[in-house]
């Protein structure tokens, strides 16, 4: 595993050893580094999202914050979401795919109304 500090963001190498002043930010993408997702002690699986029992966790935790008990943390950044692809797969099946059906059942239905209205195309 890489102990190397990323942006949690966008996963661009950071230079420093983990100190960050307060409000650093990534010089790519300009994502603040001092923020709870960047730090060791967070846990998303938790109430607060932070081990820290003493901490104060912020509301926002991609804000810059005042938390003394930072540590930052290698493998903050997870990458971009993997496509779910399975429940589209699942939804295309049940509904059908593209614009293909949609167009047919258009088709089909201005036939029917210009055939009411007696309109030739």
């Amino acid at each position: 595993m890489n102990d190397a500090l990323v942006c949690w963001k966008c996963g661009t190498a950071w230079p420093g050893d983990g100190r960050f002043a307060r409000l650093e930010a990534c010089r790519r993408c300009g994502a603040e580094l001092h923020v709870c997702v960047m730090c060791g002690r967070y846990e998303p699986h938790t109430a607060e999202r932070c081990r820290e029992e003493r901490a104060e966790p912020p509301r926002d935790k991609t804000q810059a914050n005042f938390c003394d008990y930072f540590v930052a943390r290698s493998g903050a950044y997870a990458g971009e979401p993997p496509a779910n692809t399975g429940a589209r797969a699942a939804l295309d099946a049940l509904f059908g795919t593209g614009t293909a059906p949609a167009q047919a059942a258009d088709d089909e239905a201005r036939s029917a109304l210009d055939a009411l209205f007696k309109k030739d195309r």
